[in-house]
């Protein structure tokens, strides 16, 4: 039998109810930001692995904490799960009006044209900055590529890509000079600048940043577990090898995906 997404509503009203789940009466919104952090990455892992199973089950699991939440502020009377559904709706309505007005959009470029300049009507009104609205707690590649691409849309960008690069190769100076003075703090700052401009070419060469990192990182953790069953092979640990060795079962276990 399939549920509807009222019998979700209902549910979750019915345990944090008077006689249900003594668990989920006790959370509190802030105990909840982690989850939801935590099913948002359990949804993109599902879309990575290409498993449709997980993803509808995943997908269900981010769904619960979007109705855990609005269950709580529907019970301190402030807003339910409804009224965000009907902003998301009108939301949707206004930003789309080459389909629901008479405005010409012909490709998804013209599309994100006009809704970025929505976007800056509605900001307008309101009195917001052009970098409103992205979350203070994105990751923080990502988030670097967003602002950029949020200043870029309304004309503060570099004009060529190779532009970024001379960026990149003074940000790199920069660290080695602040590196060589053995100043933390200015080191701190010069990573974080280096990284924001290696963020600023993902976004100009149309790469996400983040997602390429992912990459990076799964691949890194794929070497390293085949040189650890290689040498589980020997009876033998990586804190007991030199460098040198090391290094060469790294190469082997790139030469093997090869």
């Amino acid at each position: 039998m399939k549920r509807t997404f009222d019998d979700l509503v209902r549910l979750m009203t019915r345990l944090r109810g008077p006689d249900g789940c003594p668990w989920d009466r006790k959370q509190t919104l802030p105990d909840l930001k982690a989850y939801v952090i935590e099913e948002s990455y359990e949804v993109i892992d599902a879309i990575d692995q290409n498993d449709r199973a997980a993803l509808a089950e995943e997908l269900g699991d981010l769904l619960l904490q979007a109705v855990f939440i609005a269950e709580m502020t529907r019970e301190e009377g402030s807003f339910d799960i409804y009224d965000s559904i009907t902003a998301i709706h009108d939301k949707l309505v206004r930003r789309h009006p080459h389909v629901f007005g008479d405005v010409v959009a012909n490709d998804a470029e013209q599309v994100l044209v006009n809704w970025e300049k929505l976007k800056q009507d509605e900001r307008k009104a309101e009195n917001k900055s052009v970098l409103s609205g992205v979350p203070q707690a994105m990751p923080a590649l990502l988030k670097a590529r967003r602002l950029t691409e949020k200043a870029a849309r309304v004309g503060f960008d570099w004009r060529r890509t190779e532009d970024v690069f001379d960026k990149l190769d003074e940000e790199i100076g920069e660290l080695r000079e602040a590196v060589a003075e053995g100043d933390a703090e200015h080191v701190h700052e010069e990573i974080g600048d280096l990284l924001f401009t290696i963020a600023n070419i993902a976004r100009k060469v149309n790469i996400n940043p983040e997602e390429a990192l992912q990459s990076t990182n799964r691949k890194f953790m794929r070497r390293f577990e085949a040189m650890e069953s290689r040498l589980r092979e020997r009876n033998q640990n990586l804190d007991q090898l030199e460098l040198e060795e090391m290094d060469r079962l790294w190469d082997e276990a790139k030469a093997a995906e090869k």
